[in-house]
């Protein structure tokens, strides 16, 4: 039998209607209420949508543990070296590829179970809401297995909000490098770091500098090297030829020198690629444009982009 979704239906009730009946109605319609408003609340619901928006927008990498083993040189002395110099290239390649295949089954996974969840809210909503006794009654064998699976569904969203470990089927280091050091298990896992953001009310242009600051929703303590990018736009003027420039910054704030007066730039922030660098998706980028005259007051350090 398919049943259609709070479809209006039309019950002639009896005035002799049992009061243990409409009891159990009442608690049962309570128990639907209450997974209604804790698990698949709206405000439940918008605050998972929200960190599977920022997860979409993060920078995922490869963990290795250990990072670093002691290994024997050809004098039979131990030095501590780093695991990346031991691992072979093309297993670690592939273990790359491995992992950013599991990034995107994953967040592709955690957009399809909100949908599913937000779908079940509002389908046990209109059973709560425009159901009368005998209908909602008649229907709570197969209400009951939309609450199991909506609890599945809410159980999986979270497990997946965290990033795995990656099983590593071939040898990542080869024993010809080992020179009969006996290596502890090497462990692979994803992890993840914060977009970077423009502070858009702290960045702005003059005639011919721009001042950059940008931020992570986490605030990190530890300052990394990050890439900015400059473009000219040409705003489609086939005679001109549009350019770009990068820079290293090691700061969360930048002045770009050497600007055109009355001219769009395009600025992206973005981290600096490495090694272990599996996926990313997604970088802030703001466009500001420089006056034709202003008068120069450059505060702060600047770095100048070659």
């Amino acid at each position: 039998m398919t049943l259609k979704l709070c479809e209006p239906q039309v019950f002639q009730l009896n005035e002799e209607q049992d009061s243990a009946s409409w009891e159990w109605y009442l608690k049962r319609k309570s128990l639907v209420l209450q997974f209604l408003n804790s698990n698949l609340s709206l405000h439940h619901l918008q605050h998972h949508q929200s960190k599977v928006e920022l997860l979409k927008k993060c920078y995922f990498y490869l963990e290795i543990e250990p990072k670093h083993v002691n290994v024997r040189d050809q004098n039979h002395v131990m030095h501590r070296t780093d695991i990346l110099q031991l691992i072979d290239t093309y297993q670690f390649q592939r273990m790359k590829k491995v992992g950013k295949t599991q990034t995107e089954i994953q967040l592709s996974l955690l957009t399809a179970l909100l949908e599913q969840l937000e779908r079940g809210q509002k389908e046990l909503s209109c059973y709560v809401e425009t159901s009368d006794m005998i209908t909602f009654l008649s229907l709570w064998d197969f209400i009951m297995q939309r609450l199991s699976k909506l609890s599945e569904f809410m159980k999986t969203l979270l497990s997946l909000q965290v990033p795995g470990k990656l099983y590593v089927k071939h040898r990542l280091v080869s024993h010809a490098d080992l020179r009969r050091t006996r290596l502890p298990n090497i462990r692979l896992s994803l992890c993840t770091k914060i977009p970077l953001i423009f502070d858009r009310e702290e960045s702005f242009a003059h005639k011919n500098w721009a001042k950059l600051k940008w931020f992570t929703e986490n605030q990190e303590p530890h300052l990394e090297q990050y890439e900015l990018h400059v473009k000219l736009l040409t705003n489609g003027r086939q005679t001109e030829v549009g350019y770009g420039r990068t820079q290293a910054v090691t700061s969360n704030t930048c002045v770009v020198q050497d600007l055109h007066p009355g001219r769009s730039y395009e600025f992206t922030i973005r981290r600096s690629h490495t090694d272990t660098l599996v996926c990313e998706r997604w970088y802030d980028s703001i466009t500001l444009k420089t006056k034709t005259n202003a008068v120069e007051n450059t505060d702060g350090s600047s770095c100048a982009l070659e």
